[in-house]
């Protein structure tokens, strides 16, 4: 019945678009998969295939699951004035590359109330104004750093008022040192091992005090080549040997033999995709949430774009378990991983809920 139901909301909506009806006009977009393209209903551009449709709640689901936005129907003019305004302070944010803006001169921007713009801000995108500032700050001072730039042009040029504000915040943010940072991590010693499993090959790669990156993958030897990248100057050995208890025990995991991953981890992020990754790791085995339920979760219900950005950077995979979150209509979304593997761990999961059921 459930099934019908969708089909003929589906069909409603298709006609609407077929018709080009502007009673429908922002209760719903659609987004053609062939192009990666998101449109409003009443859009004038040639009608897809049918096949092709899929229909969407909202322009941040669209953005969210990979979809751009239609040139012609311009689709993101219909984001409510307030989520509008938000957007445009990201904006100005970003343009300001010599120094964080502060709160009046945000208010200036979008004529609103520095306590209402802090709290507005931090609904929908999930930080503080000037957090989302001094993590852009961060970036562009890990990009001159990588480029080889002296430290102290760096350190200037992005934003930050002198050396010594760096190296406060420098074990925090940049997670060493500005000068081993700028070496790409070459005085840092990484052991990694690779397995294979039913998921393809598993790679997990620790530092002194643990778990620094698990991932996943059709080719050792690609995975190999993505850590390098990652820290083309640290030293890194292979060792399939110095933590075989804890690749064995995420390999149990994968199996369904175990269902929690308590393991010592070394793992770096903003404090908002920190908070994501936490949430993550209570979702109990063989259920999931949605984007939306995290972000509610976190008392940041705008902020849904934002948790799906966070678990598309979650560098451990499984144990921080991005693969139980789903899209609102209960389709699978995106997965680092591929989305055959996100299947797979799914299924794996609720098979074991089927078993302890009949138990």
């Amino acid at each position: 019945m459930q099934l019908q139901q969708t089909q003929l909301l589906e069909e409603t909506l298709w006609q609407a678009v077929l018709n080009r009806d502007s009673a429908f006009e922002g209760k719903f977009f659609y987004g053609v998969r062939s192009t990666g393209i998101y449109c409003r209903p009443i859009c004038p551009s040639r009608r897809p295939n049918r096949n092709q449709v899929c229909f969407l709640k909202s322009v941040q689901e669209a953005e969210i699951t990979g979809f751009r936005a239609c040139k012609r129907c311009q689709p993101q003019s219909e984001i409510v004035p307030i989520t509008a305004k938000i957007l445009a302070v990201c904006r100005y944010i970003e343009a300001q590359v010599d120094h964080i803006p502060t709160l009046s001169e945000l208010c200036s921007q979008v004529e609103m109330s520095p306590s209402y713009l802090q709290r507005i801000f931090k609904q929908i995108i999930g930080v503080s104004p000037f957090q989302y500032a001094d993590a852009l700050r961060s970036q562009r001072l890990k990009q001159r750093l990588q480029s080889g730039e002296e430290i102290a042009d760096a350190v200037y040029d992005t934003g930050y008022g002198s050396s010594s504000q760096l190296y406060e915040k420098a074990p925090k943010q940049l997670g060493m040192t500005p000068k081993t940072y700028q070496q790409a991590g070459k005085t840092i010693n990484i052991v990694y091992a690779i397995a294979p499993c039913s998921l393809g090959y598993l790679l997990v790669a620790t530092t002194e005090k643990g778990i620094c990156a698990v991932k996943l993958g059709d080719e050792a030897d690609k995975l190999e080549h993505i850590l390098n990248q990652e820290f083309h100057q640290a030293q890194i050995v292979r060792d399939d040997y110095t933590h075989k208890d804890w690749i064995q025990s995420i390999l149990d995991f994968i199996a369904g033999d175990v269902t929690h991953l308590d393991l010592p981890l070394d793992v770096r992020g903003t404090a908002f995709q920190k908070q994501v990754w936490q949430a993550l790791q209570k979702i109990p085995y063989s259920e999931t949430r949605t984007y939306a339920d995290i972000a509610r979760n976190l008392a940041k219900p705008q902020a849904v774009r934002a948790v799906g950005n966070a678990c598309g950077a979650n560098p451990i995979a499984l144990i921080v378990p991005c693969h139980r979150v789903l899209r609102s209509d209960g389709s699978l979304g995106g997965y680092h991983w591929g989305i055959e593997r996100k299947q797979k761990l799914l299924t794996q999961e609720s098979k074991f809920l089927k078993d302890d059921s009949n138990t």
